[in-house]
Order: structure tokens, then C-alpha cells, then sequence
């Protein structure tokens, strides 16, 4: 592997993991709650609306209100980091 797609693909990956918590929290999925207005709170409200008033445990508001809370896991990261590195390495070649 040539020395530039080593360096694109950790990039990709500390990219990856610094975008990824930003990202979550951009939508509105925060420390301090789920964020009004914010596709966060209408993403809560559909579910809610289509399971009789409440948000499931195990749903896709509650995982990502669970990392706008407490961030991701290591082993999260980990895998957020090795696609992250897949993406940069992938991507870069494509430039070439």
C-alpha cells in the first residue's frame, strides 16, 4: 500500500470519529435531551406517534439519544474509525 492511501485512510478514520458525536448532536440528540424543533424531536415524535405515545427501548431515537447523552462506545468507535479508514483509503484511490 503507497504511503498516500495509508495517510488518506487515517485521516478517513480520525475524521470519522471526530464527525460522527457532532454529527449526532447536530440533529439534536444532545447531552442535556432531545433538542426542540430539531429533526431529533420530529424523528421522536413519529415514533412515538406510531407505537401508541411512547419510544421504545431498543429504537433508533432511543440508541441515538443514548449517544448525544453518554458518546459512543470504544468499541463504537472502533468501528465508526475502521470505516472512516475504509472510505479515506477508497476514496483516495478513486482520485488517482
Amino acid at each position: 500500500m503507497d504511503p498516500l492511501t495509508i495517510l488518506a485512510a487515517a485521516a478517513g478514520a480520525v475524521a470519522a470519529v471526530v464527525a460522527a458525536p457532532v454529527a449526532v448532536s447536530a440533529i439534536g440528540f444532545t447531552a442535556g435531551g432531545i433538542a426542540g424543533g430539531s429533526i431529533a424531536s420530529w424523528l421522536m415524535s413519529i415514533t412515538a406517534t406510531a407505537n401508541g405515545g411512547g419510544v421504545a427501548a431498543g429504537s433508533l431515537v432511543s440508541l441515538l439519544q443514548a449517544i448525544g447523552a453518554a458518546g459512543f462506545s470504544a468499541a463504537a468507535q472502533t468501528v465508526i474509525g475502521a470505516i472512516g479508514a475504509l472510505g479515506g483509503a477508497f476514496g483516495w484511490n478513486i482520485v488517482l
